[in-house]
């Protein structure tokens, strides 16, 4: 019998986030990231403006988190313009999803940068 595996649900990852429209926000996700799930860590290069998947490697400025997606998407051809978390909500850390290239002293150095100033994004 074979197995299938459902993928995150858009928003599954969220625990709890502020009132109305504070905590989401409308972003651009850069052409050629592929195909991200729900919960991708994101961080903003810095040149365009628009959010690449965290990779503390870069030096775009996408190797400092900033964002957490909230559907999945492919950005595999053109940008494509979804909803994240950029500000004060708290999300489920177990379920968060990482670019391969991200190993667990880099998803420590991502916690820290999206519970600091200015995204107050809390993972537990």
């Amino acid at each position: 019998m074979t197995t299938f595996t459902e993928p995150y649900r858009a928003s599954e990852i969220i625990l709890s986030e502020s009132n109305g429209t504070l905590s989401r926000e409308a972003i651009v996700v850069a052409s050629g990231e592929g195909e991200l799930s729900a919960g991708t860590v994101l961080g903003l290069i810095t040149a365009s403006g628009k959010y690449a998947a965290y990779d503390d490697g870069n030096v775009d400025g996408s190797e400092t988190a900033a964002a957490v997606l909230l559907e999945a998407i492919d950005a595999t051809s053109s940008d494509i313009t979804c909803s994240a978390l950029l500000r004060f909500a708290e999300v489920k850390k177990d379920i968060l999803q990482w670019d391969a290239a991200v190993d667990a002293t880099a998803k420590t150095a991502a916690y820290a940068a999206l519970a600091g100033s200015p995204t107050f994004i809390i993972a537990r």
